[in-house]
C-alpha cells in the first residue's frame, strides 16, 4: 500500500503542507507555527480545527516514522515538509486535487476545478474528471466517486486515506416540509425589489484574502523565531 491509514490531524498536516508549498514556497519547508497556522486556517478548511503544538509535532513525528514527511536537520529553526510526490506518485494535477480533498473532504469536479486554480490550472471540468478516474483506477486507488446525495445534480470525490474508525456513515436524509405561504411571504423579496448577486466568484475571492493573511501570518511567525534563533547564537538573550 502507498500509506497506511491516516488519522484527521494527520491528513491535516499533510494538507497544510502540500497547499503552502505550492502557495507560498518562500515559507516552505514551515516552521512548527507555520504548519499549525496552516492546519488552523479558518477558510479553506473543512471541517475548521484548533489544534495544538503537541498534536501537531507529535502528528509530524508519526508521519515523519513512515517517511511522509521530513524534518530539516541543522537548521536555525526546525522546518518540515512532505515527500508525497513519491510516495503517492502525485504529479503536479494529482497533487492539487489529493490536496483539496485532504483540506475541504468529498468536492464535486466542479469545485474541485474552481479551488485547485491556485495550484494546478484545469482547462475544463472534463480534465479534473478524468484525473479523478486514474486516480481511483489504480489498485490502491487514492480517491473514490461518492453516490450521488438526493437532491444534487453532480457527484463529489473523497479520497480514501482516512482510517475506518474515523469514517462517519452518512444520516438518512429526511424530505424538509414544505414552508407555509406565511414563511414563503416572510423571506420573498417585494416585486420590483432587485436581489444581491451572491455568485461563487465574489464568496472565491473572500476565501484567498482570508488564505494570504494567515499564511502571512504564519510567516511572520516563523521570521521571529528565525529572529530569536539568532540573537541566541549571538548572545542577546537568554537560552
Amino acid at each position: 500500500m502507498r500509506t497506511r491509514k491516516l488519522d484527521p490531524i494527520e491528513i491535516r498536516v499533510l494538507g497544510a503542507l502540500m497547499e503552502k508549498e505550492r502557495t507560498t514556497p518562500d515559507a516552505y519547508p514551515m516552521t512548527i507555527n507555520g504548519v499549525i497556522a496552516a492546519c488552523n486556517q479558518k477558510s479553506n478548511r473543512d471541517p475548521v480545527m484548533q489544534l495544538t503544538e503537541t498534536e501537531v509535532v507529535e502528528a509530524l513525528d508519526r508521519l515523519r516514522e513512515d517517511v511522509l514527511t521530513w524534518r530539516s536537520e541543522g537548521a536555525r529553526v526546525e522546518r518540515w515538509q512532505h515527500s508525497l510526490d513519491r510516495r503517492w506518485q502525485l504529479d503536479s494535477a494529482k497533487k492539487a486535487i489529493m490536496c483539496l480533498l485532504l483540506l475541504r473532504g468529498p468536492q464535486t469536479v466542479g469545485e474541485l476545478k474552481t479551488r485547485c486554480e491556485r495550484q494546478h490550472h484545469f482547462a475544463s471540468p472534463q480534465e479534473v474528471e478524468t484525473v479523478l478516474q486514474d486516480m481511483a483506477a489504480d489498485f490502491d486507488a487514492l480517491v473514490a466517486e461518492l453516490p450521488r446525495q438526493p437532491g444534487k445534480r453532480e457527484n463529489r470525490w473523497t479520497h480514501l486515506v482516512l482510517a475506518d474508525e474515523y469514517v462517519v456513515e452518512p444520516e438518512a436524509v429526511t424530505p424538509s416540509p414544505s414552508p407555509s405561504p406565511v414563511a414563503v411571504a416572510a423571506v420573498a423579496p417585494s416585486q420590483g425589489q432587485a436581489i444581491e448577486p451572491s455568485g461563487p466568484s465574489a464568496i472565491q475571492r473572500l476565501e484567498e484574502v482570508e488564505a494570504r493573511l494567515e499564511e502571512t501570518q504564519g510567516r511572520v511567525q516563523g521570521l521571529e523565531e528565525e529572529l530569536m534563533a539568532l540573537r541566541r547564537r549571538l548572545g542577546d538573550v537568554d537560552s
